[in-house]
């Protein structure tokens, strides 16, 4: 049997701070919940970056922002500002949207570039990079090609989704992201991992990394079935689809 801790779980959690309703006062909460829980990191708005740093000194837990968010349509000189001025606010991860439309176009060269030039600007700084495909727009075979660009241009991870279109991490394109990406490499479900089965699933599958809403009830969850002794990720094949659709 595969048991793993509650502490395993905190570390696969990007806590999900991106509600564009959230108040100052909402991303300070949620950070201290992050710290309180373990959590990775707490993924913020761009305007949110110094904020969610301050609030976070002395604890563990790395701020993450998003860049070209969320359909990844800004210029790639704006995408590398953004990417810059985030790590000089004490951002410690970028989740950059690939340019969904250009993808789309069959734009492959402009995409690498886009991805490579923010590569660039996060890696020199020793920040990771995910990449976001949003899959949801994309067919199988897409996503493969997305995946492919993403390893030439030196992602550190590839990312479902933004949470914000008709889906979001689905079983079947995680295990095409993990075979399709280098094994150095880590994929991040987004959208839809709400409650500890859905995180126990997406691990099953490879998955190192998800974004989350729901962290306080999902981590008490954890720590429940830690001390029964049933915090058991399933096998690969036992793994059902994820079923979440986001409401209009």
């Amino acid at each position: 049997m595969n048991n793993i801790t509650a502490y395993d779980i905190a570390q696969m959690i990007d806590h999900s701070l991106l509600n564009p309703k959230f108040t100052r006062q909402e991303v300070e909460a949620g950070c201290r919940l992050a710290a309180q829980y373990e959590c990775i990191t707490v993924c913020v708005k761009p305007c949110d970056v110094k904020l969610s740093y301050d609030v976070l000194k002395g604890t563990k837990v790395i701020t993450t922002t998003v860049v070209g968010f969320p359909h990844g349509s800004n210029l790639t000189e704006i995408k590398v500002l953004e990417a810059r001025r985030a790590i000089e606010e004490g951002c410690g991860e970028i989740d950059l949207v690939m340019n969904i439309g250009r993808f789309l176009s069959g734009d492959y060269d402009l995409v690498y570039d886009d991805i490579a030039a923010v590569s660039e600007a996060a890696h020199n700084n020793n920040v990771i990079l995910k990449v976001i495909l949003e899959n949801a727009y994309l067919k199988p075979e897409q996503i493969k090609k997305a995946c492919e660009i993403c390893v030439a241009a030196h992602a550190d991870f590839t990312k479902s989704s933004t949470g914000y279109a008709s889906y979001g991490a689905r079983i079947c394109d995680l295990k095409i992201m993990r075979s399709n990406t280098l094994a150095s490499m880590q994929v991040k479900a987004a959208g839809g991992v709400r409650t500890l089965n859905d995180a126990l699933a997406v691990r099953a599958v490879g998955v190192t990394r998800f974004g989350c809403t729901t962290t306080a009830q999902l981590m008490q969850d954890a720590r429940e079935r830690e001390a029964r002794g049933t915090l058991i990720v399933p096998e690969p094949e036992n793994v059902k689809e994820l079923l979440y659709i986001r409401k209009a």
